[in-house]
């Protein structure tokens, strides 16, 4: 790890980018019902500051590096752009940080869980293609 840039656990290296930030259209539901939609949007969903091309953060950089490391199709949405789904996720997840993310609509964690996962394997086991046994 670069003392530089703590959060860059993969170095310099340029992958893929395999994120597509989404924007919620129509937003006239509750907001309860805007975070259960955004969540279902994708199996793979990252709550983050910023998008995939442009973290505005070094946790959301580093869990982004990660993902587009492992060749994870996902979705994000940047909670700098809309104060009331940052605020909002933070009570439905029960977690107070970001980058948040989220398999099959169920909280897998921030970035320290999810950065010891990749370590050890277990985030690619569990974000892996279905039907994929490699």
């Amino acid at each position: 790890m670069s003392d530089e840039n703590p959060f860059n656990i993969l170095g310099n290296t340029e992958v893929p980018k395999f994120g597509t930030p989404i924007v919620e259209q129509g937003t006239t539901e509750d907001l309860g019902e805007r975070i259960k939609a955004i969540i279902s949007s994708s199996d793979t969903m990252l709550f983050m500051k910023g998008t995939p091309d442009f973290p505005q953060c070094g946790f959301s950089a580093n869990t982004v590096a990660m993902l587009n490391h492992l060749g994870v199709t996902y979705k994000t949405f940047d909670i700098l752009s809309d104060m009331s789904i940052r605020e909002g996720v933070k009570a439905y997840s029960n977690w107070p940080t970001y980058p948040q993310l989220y398999f099959k609509e169920k909280l897998v964690g921030g970035n320290d869980i999810l950065t010891e996962m990749f370590q050890d394997g277990d985030l690619l086991e569990l974000l892996k293609p279905a039907g994929d046994n490699a």
